[in-house]
């Protein structure tokens, strides 16, 4: 594993960030492979170089990912969907080696939700089936039962309540660029595209508006602990952001 220098993002291109459930650190998926953030302010490159487009976490070191494989590594390119279940150290493929790209990624208890051109969804990330979309998703954000999906679109922001078969418009919602739904089913977290940061307690019905962070978003996760509080990570161009109260205030992490 290589380091990157202490406070400094590990990529220009950070495609996703994630809370693993394992023990809350933060990881990014980004065009150089995975890494990991301490708490010291070190980014440690995790695995292989693969250019994580799309990336989701199914549990406690267990991790989805779609997009491109870098130099000596062994996968077709698009990767399709790969999977790890030792923190990104390793990655297997699942299904659509050469096929698929996804771009936007999200799974649940119910399966796997993706966007690599067409809406496709897997219950098992074996087999999937193609849905309709009224308009491309820039992420899928989908609550843990898999029912609820959330899409960022440029037509503002799309619900569905039958696991992305049919789709409706948030029209109470503001334009986000990118959304994460928290493990509690009902605190959801999104950016908008000046970087302002939106919440939503009441699964995703109304929302109230948080701080500015000073640049456009690239991704965001969200993460409830067990007493209860949101936890909030973003990464906008400059910086990698993190908030524990809610999106009230937020501390840098990493910077360019």
């Amino acid at each position: 594993m290589s380091g990157v220098a202490a406070g400094m993002l590990p990529s220009s291109h950070i495609h996703g960030v994630a809370i693993d459930p394992a023990d809350g650190r933060l990881v990014l998926a980004t065009h150089d492979g995975l890494f990991e953030v301490g708490d010291d302010g070190q980014s440690t490159h995790i695995g292989p170089v693969i250019d994580l487009m799309g990336f989701a976490v199914r549990g406690p070191g267990h991790y989805l990912a779609s997009g491109h494989p870098g130099p000596g590594v062994d996968l077709p390119n698009p990767v399709g969907l790969i999977e790890s279940t030792d923190g990104g150290r390793t990655w297997e493929p699942r299904s659509r080696q050469g096929e698929s790209d996804f771009h936007a990624l999200t799974v649940s208890d119910a399966g796997v939700l993706g966007y690599d051109g067409s809406l496709l969804r897997s219950v098992d990330g074996d087999e999937w089936e193609q849905l309709l979309t009224p308009a491309m998703p820039a992420t899928l954000a989908a609550a843990p039962d898999g029912r609820t999906i959330l899409a960022t679109t440029e037509q503002g922001l799309l619900s569905s309540v039958d696991g992305g078969s049919s789709w409706v418009r948030n029209d109470g919602a503001p334009l986000l660029q990118m959304v994460d739904w928290a493990d509690d089913g009902m605190n959801v977290a999104g950016v908008d595209p000046s970087g302002s940061v939106w919440t939503s307690s009441d699964g995703a019905l109304t929302w109230q508006a948080g701080p500015q962070l000073g640049s456009p978003p690239q991704a965001v996760a969200a993460s409830s602990s067990a007493e209860g509080s949101l936890r909030i990570a973003v990464v906008t161009i400059t910086a990698l952001m993190e908030s524990d109260d809610g999106g009230h205030t937020f501390d840098v992490v990493l910077g360019e």
